[in-house]
């Protein structure tokens, strides 16, 4: 009996590897299968491509002839002529033959495509650009769609990051990525909240200073006086960010009212007064910042700040 049960297992454990060898055969056949398709695929396509001038090149002697099989091309269209070895004269004549579609579409998919280079934002490029600039449509569609969902390019390297720009695209596009950089006095608080490590709060923050400061920063650096706006998140956005001077509005420090004043975050109520005492006691020409900070009008870390920002001439 107990013999019988180890035959049995014998049998068993044998028909096992039996079955993984031909499952293992199997496996490998499918494999070599598919590798012969793929083999047979491309060597048809090359044997199309190959053939190309093969059914379109004709060799002729006589050179009126060969001319008029060119009809109605130029009889430049001729190839360099080439003597046989009884000394005749052999034309080579080259004009494209009509060829079925499938073929044609063989020709197409092998033909290298131009690629241009040209600047663009990759925030806003069109898709037919993208394949001016060497993507492909899919690759192109799919650079379309991340910026559909919300995805932004903030700097050059964010276009790098993506799984469709290939290195070497990247090396050879890279001079020609163009991001425009966020004017602080034009971008309004949804373009703020775009921004690095912002969101909806300090964006809203960053439009109330620049109305506190009368309209415009003078400095991006002014960012780090909104209060808990710290050195860490300014250098997440300084690369980001711009103050183009044509669009600073100098402040209008010494023509506005004492309510108007107190609401420049380097002023406040009682500088505000003072500015106004200060002006009506003092000629036009001792009118500055440094002649407030002198006058006790404005505090000395104040009246750096202040002499930092665009100020109207009196």
């Amino acid at each position: 009996m107990e013999n019988g049960r180890r035959d049995s297992g014998r049998e068993e454990r044998k028909g096992l590897k039996s079955s993984f060898a031909a499952g293992v055969a199997a496996l490998v056949f499918l494999v070599i299968g598919y590798q012969s398709a793929l083999f047979i695929h491309k060597a048809s396509v090359l044997k199309i491509l190959e053939n190309k001038d093969a059914p379109d090149t004709v060799f002729v002697i006589d050179r009126e002839l060969a001319e008029s099989i060119l009809l109605p091309l130029p009889a430049d269209r001729l190839e360099t002529m080439r003597k046989t070895r009884h000394g005749r004269e052999v034309y080579m004549v080259k004009k494209e033959s009509s060829h079925s579609r499938q073929v044609k579409a063989v020709r197409e998919k092998a033909a290298p495509k131009s690629v241009e280079n040209f600047r663009f934002d990759p925030n806003t490029v069109a898709v037919p650009d993208l394949v001016r600039l060497g993507f492909t449509e899919r690759q192109a569609v799919s650079i379309d769609n991340y910026r559909k969902k919300g995805g932004i390019f903030r700097r050059k390297s964010d276009f790098a990051k993506s799984f469709v720009v290939a290195d070497s695209v990247y090396a050879r596009l890279e001079p020609y990525i163009d991001i425009p950089l966020l004017d602080l006095n034009l971008a309004d608080s949804a373009a703020f909240d775009r921004l690095p490590g912002i969101g909806g709060y300090f964006a809203a923050k960053m439009v109330e200073f620049r109305r506190q400061l009368g309209g415009s920063y003078s400095s991006k650096e002014q960012l780090m006086d909104i209060r808990r706006f710290d050195r860490e998140k300014f250098d997440a956005l300084s690369d980001l960010v711009v103050v183009s001077d044509d669009n600073v509005r100098p402040y209008p420090l010494w023509t506005l009212p004492a309510d108007s004043l107190k609401q420049h975050p380097y002023i406040g109520s009682y500088a505000a007064r003072g500015i106004v005492i200060y002006r009506e006691n003092n000629p036009r020409s001792e009118w500055t910042v440094e002649g407030l900070a002198e006058a006790g009008v404005l505090k000395p870390e104040m009246a750096a700040k202040l002499s930092r920002c665009r100020i109207l001439s009196p």
